[in-house]
């Protein structure tokens, strides 16, 4: 078994007719219409199968009700639930769209428009549909055959599927979709060619189609050929199958944030040296980087190391990596600080940096306590203070403003920022500097890290920045500070300079004017 363990991501898609208009299930009535010029929210549907054995398929709504067909060829979206009439069966055609067949009466749904139907008894154009993929682009791939990740292998040139854990920004795979079809970026921006080279730019020979089988995913070139991974290596090249078996089959999973952790004394945090957490290297390697998986539930993470174990509390306050499942004591919260966080342990003690650089759940405040020497300071510089300040000298809880229980955060593992919110992704706005928040495509742009800041460069070089109007804006000449704040599973919060949050408006605008977090400040990334 990989050892990452996560369960591949359901499938969600949107399903464009010959006409070009996304299948859409509406809030009212649970109307059916295929209408839509382009994919949001009400055009998403979820694949669900009952087992990986059989073929049958049901698609849920955004509503969660479920596609069904009578024996009249009349089609609803109603059913709160998997019955014989929701059973589909997909035939995948040789262009890589689907036709969708009712398993009970053998009919093929199609149509435009309000005239949608199950009835047709061949597979015409009006019963062909197109898959979108809905979910967000960026992922780990693992194959199903070999159980090993795929990750960029940068001394050979290629795609590798032989890692037991998706470690590192290599491990992420970005799905661009163009014209119906996929490619697949590395982090580096190079294109997977059918012949297992990486190229700089996107053609032909790099673009896929997905095709749909027991759940899993196979990826067709342009001469019909499949994707699979060669060798010992594991090199994902097309094969000679024309069709796919278990070989050339791949799962979709959740690529987690990948991140480092330097203390105030400008070490990283690292197990290098044992099972004992210290910030005491001076480099970044696998052994200085930490996955944070965060609780959907009380939004509090675990951090696991790149040999599969967790943080964990353990005597004295104690960090080590030692745990191989999650528990109580590997729970930890984390305080975004501007540029810095505090971790607090299950003991709700806050984690502090020792002189040796030792690790130890024992602070009870992001600070630390006013030293004798610090306190002769305090009076020179303010002799007013003298007489409050003697008064809690003995006092264990009087402590001053400190960097031991403040950690630089750096995300690792998102060289290519894909934002998408409630209502779509962000991209340029046509014809001016603003950005969309509302897209049904999206644009990608680089994220650089600076110093616990980051800025975010978008398509000519040019900088985010957010102007006097609250606007964000994407032709900056010099670079704008924002503080990223990894708060959900697979979400994010991002601060401008002015300690806003940046949100999407009822309008699709993304504006840096948001005073408290809410849905619309929230981004998949």
């Amino acid at each position: 078994m990989p050892a990452n363990g996560n369960p591949p991501l359901k499938l969600q898609f949107g399903l464009i007719n010959h006409e070009g208009r996304y299948l859409t299930a509406e809030n009212f009535g649970f109307k059916l219409n295929a209408s839509a010029p382009s994919l949001k929210k009400k055009q998403i549907w979820t694949l669900e199968q009952d087992s990986q054995e059989t073929q049958v398929v049901y698609l849920r709504s955004h509503l969660g009700r479920y596609l069904a067909s009578d024996k009249d060829g009349k089609v609803t979206c109603e059913a709160d639930g998997h019955n014989s009439d929701c059973r589909f069966l997909i035939i995948p055609q040789s262009d890589g769209r689907w036709a969708l067949q009712s398993e009970q009466y053998l009919r093929f749904f199609g149509g435009s428009r309000d005239y949608l139907s199950c009835f047709a008894q061949i597979i015409t154009d009006a019963e062909l549909w197109a898959m979108h993929l809905a979910l967000h682009p960026q992922a780990n791939l693992l194959s199903v055959a070999r159980k090993r990740y795929a990750h960029l292998s940068t001394e050979d040139g290629e795609i590798a599927v032989d890692r037991n854990i998706p470690w590192g920004v290599e491990a992420l795979v970005t799905l661009v979709y163009l014209d119906g079809k996929y490619c697949l970026k590395t982090c580096d921006s190079r294109f997977l060619s059918s012949d297992g080279k990486l190229l700089t730019e996107n053609g032909r020979a790099t673009a896929y189609t997905l095709e749909l089988k027991c759940g899993k995913l196979a990826f067709k070139d342009c001469e019909g050929k499949y994707l699979s991974p060669m060798g010992p290596t594991g090199t994902l090249r097309s094969g000679r199958c024309s069709k796919p078996g278990k070989d050339e089959l791949f799962d979709l999973e959740e690529s987690h944030p990948q991140v480092v952790l330097m203390a105030a004394n400008g070490r990283y945090v690292s197990n290098r040296q044992g099972v004992s957490l210290a910030a005491n290297q001076e480099d970044e390697t696998d052994t200085e980087t930490f996955q944070m998986e965060i609780d959907r539930e009380s939004k509090m993470c675990t951090f696991r190391t790149s040999q599969g174990c967790y943080w964990a509390l353990v005597a004295h306050g104690g960090i080590q990596s030692t745990a191989t499942e999650v528990s109580a004591n590997t729970m930890f919260s984390v305080e975004w600080l501007s540029h810095k966080v505090a971790i607090k342990a299950s003991n709700g003690k806050y984690i502090c940096t020792k002189k040796n650089g030792q690790l130890l759940a024992v602070s009870d405040t992001i600070g630390e306590c006013l030293s004798l020497s610090l306190y002769l300071d305090l009076i020179s510089s303010n002799p007013d203070s003298c007489c409050a300040a003697s008064a809690h000298l003995h006092d264990p809880c009087f402590f001053f403003p400190g960097e031991d229980e403040q950690h630089t955060l750096k995300l690792i593992n998102r060289p290519m920022l894909i934002l998408r919110g409630d209502n779509g992704f962000i991209c340029h706005h046509r014809g001016s500097n603003t950005l969309d928040a509302s897209r049904s495509v999206y644009d990608i742009f680089t994220l650089q890290y600076s110093n616990g800041a980051y800025h975010i460069k978008g398509v000519g070089g040019r900088y985010w920045y957010v102007n006097s109007a609250g606007l964000v804006c994407s032709d900056g000449e010099a670079p704008e500070d924002f503080a990223l704040e990894l708060l959900e599973r697979g979400r994010l919060a991002i601060r401008g300079k002015n300690g806003k949050y940046l949100r999407g408006d009822q309008g699709g605008t993304l504006k840096g004017d948001g005073l408290s977090l809410s849905s619309s400040a929230l981004w998949e990334y």
